[in-house]
This record gives C-alpha cells, sequence and structure tokens, in this order.
C-alpha cells in the first residue's frame, strides 16, 4: 500500500471524512475534513495508483465503493 493510500486509511479509520476536489485521470486533490461538520483540516495530491483505486469515480468518503478491488 502506497503512502498515500496509508494516509487515506488511517484518516477513515479515525472516523474523518474526504473530498475530491480536483481529478485528472492521473492526479487527485483531496480535501481531508473533520467528521463532525466536514470541517477541511488538510489537503493533499496524488498521482499513487493505490489511492486512484482506492478513490475510484466517488466524489466523497460518503459515496459507496462500486465493485473496485483494495
Amino acid at each position: 500500500m502506497s503512502e498515500d493510500s496509508e494516509r487515506l486509511t488511517r484518516w477513515e479509520i479515525a472516523g474523518g471524512t474526504w473530498q475530491v476536489l480536483v481529478r485528472r485521470p492521473d492526479r487527485v486533490t483531496i480535501a481531508l475534513c473533520r467528521c463532525d461538520g466536514g470541517e477541511e483540516v488538510e489537503r493533499f495530491s496524488s498521482e499513487e495508483p493505490d489511492l486512484l483505486r482506492h478513490v475510484g469515480d466517488r466524489e466523497t468518503s460518503e459515496q459507496p465503493r462500486r465493485g473496485l478491488a483494495d
């Protein structure tokens, strides 16, 4: 698992949410948000394939994954 994918997974496990701010075929920019109101805490961009697969076509962590393997 890549560093950025681990970072996002840890955020989700801790109860935080995320939102895709910018999406390109080979890169995403993600806002990490608090679980109690969605206030943005941090953002980062990544080209790591593991992270791109994890996010898939979702815009937020609230959306269900659609048949994509981790």
